[in-house]
């Protein structure tokens, strides 16, 4: 990257944690397009900070296994006989081999290639033929542990050695979406997808309401019109707005009896970055895991959850076709926006009022935050 352009970036994002919302711009193509960028963000977002990898009930018994990777780190989840779960690296402390390359339940993590295998903390259980080796020492084997923390029904990693708590961080959040009952919701969807987009591109997307009704036109707008969208104050380490319901849709009865009436009317829309987008609803949720995987390539875990056992099938295989509907509207737009990005024409330019691109002025603060000193 070229120092002006460096330089232009750093200053930029100083602007954002000054600015007020009727003041903000966007950022200049470096933040998008750039790969030394790119490897920044690994290095200092995706390698430091808490990062979702799911829902707990995906790995919610003990013996079951959840693979996730992380940037260019193989993980598995395993819960314990003593039901806490444990995020260990996923790869063989023999020679290397993938341990769990799909979701299941076993007694024991167990290598695919010469059955060295693992209890549930980790400790190296089995090691075939190797008794006799003199060098080695069984009892000091074990998988790298990374920290896990558990929140109303996600799951988050940290890959540094001793990270700060990640709850007390967001309880500002968890105040916002406490009636809703996330952790009551049960994971009946899940699919994962590569966009050809940079990541920021997709976290944002997801966080504004100003394109909802332009974009979205037949399938969220008659819900969730841009008009009814309301930013509410971020977080140290949370961001979003709230996208009301249409007031001639009905009210929704499927969610939790603690919700308000003002509550069942509305989506929180939450980022908890840089891993996770949420649209947190009374009846059911939607999350998306991000994974980037190059400067314009991430890889997304795309979840619904449904509040209650009275679902049928048939209302929630609509709920997933529209999912896809809407979401196949904003890759198609994010797709092209590539190459926009890279014009040498891009200029950026104002952010929208702020209860429509509020949140993307949250996320440069956070970003800037986090990011502005790496850059120089």
């Amino acid at each position: 990257m070229a120092r002006k352009d460096r330089a232009e970036l750093a200053a930029a994002l100083r602007d954002s944690e000054t600015l007020d919302y009727s003041q903000a711009w966007a950022m200049p193509k470096s933040y998008y397009i750039d790969p030394e960028i790119f490897a920044l963000e690994r290095d200092h977002l995706f390698g430091t900070e808490w990062i979702c990898i799911g829902r707990s009930d995906e790995a919610a018994y003990p013996g079951d296994m959840m693979p996730f990777q992380l940037c260019d780190e193989p993980l598995v989840a395993v819960r314990g006989d003593d039901s806490v779960l444990r995020i260990f690296s996923n790869v063989c402390r023999h020679r290397g081999a993938i341990l769990v390359e799909t979701s299941g339940n076993a007694p024991r993590v167990v290598c695919p290639y010469h059955h060295w295998s693992y209890d549930y903390d980790g400790k190296l259980a089995g090691a075939p033929r190797m008794e006799h080796h003199k060098g080695f020492d069984p009892s000091s084997c074990r998988l790298p542990q990374f920290a896990c923390e558990e929140w109303c029904g996600f799951i988050f990693v940290n890959m540094s050695a001793e990270p700060a708590p990640l709850a007390p961080r967001l309880q500002g959040l968890e105040q916002l979406i406490r009636n809703y009952h996330m952790e009551q919701m049960k994971t009946r969807y899940v699919v994962n997808d590569i966009w050809p987009v940079n990541w920021k591109c997709f976290m944002e997307n997801f966080m504004e309401g100003y394109h909802l009704s332009p974009l979205h036109r037949t399938t969220l707008h008659p819900m969730n019109p841009t008009r009814l969208c309301t930013h509410f104050p971020a977080g140290d380490a949370y961001f979003g707005y709230n996208a009301g319901f249409s007031p001639d849709l009905p009210r929704s009865y499927e969610g939790h009896p603690d919700l308000t009436d003002a509550e069942a009317m509305n989506c929180v829309m939450m980022a908890i970055p840089p891993g996770l987008v949420s649209g947190c609803s009374g009846d059911y949720s939607s999350f998306i895991c991000v994974q980037p995987e190059a400067v314009n390539r991430v890889r997304v875990k795309m979840g619904l959850l449904f509040f209650g056992d009275t679902w049928k099938q048939s209302d929630v295989d609509y709920a997933v076709q529209l999912f896809h509907q809407y979401m196949d509207e904003d890759k198609d737009v994010l797709t092209a926006m590539v190459r926009g990005l890279n014009s040498r024409h891009y200029n950026k330019g104002p952010l929208a009022p702020e209860d429509f691109e509020g949140p993307v002025l949250d996320f440069y603060r956070y970003y800037s935050r986090r990011m502005s000193e790496k850059l120089g």
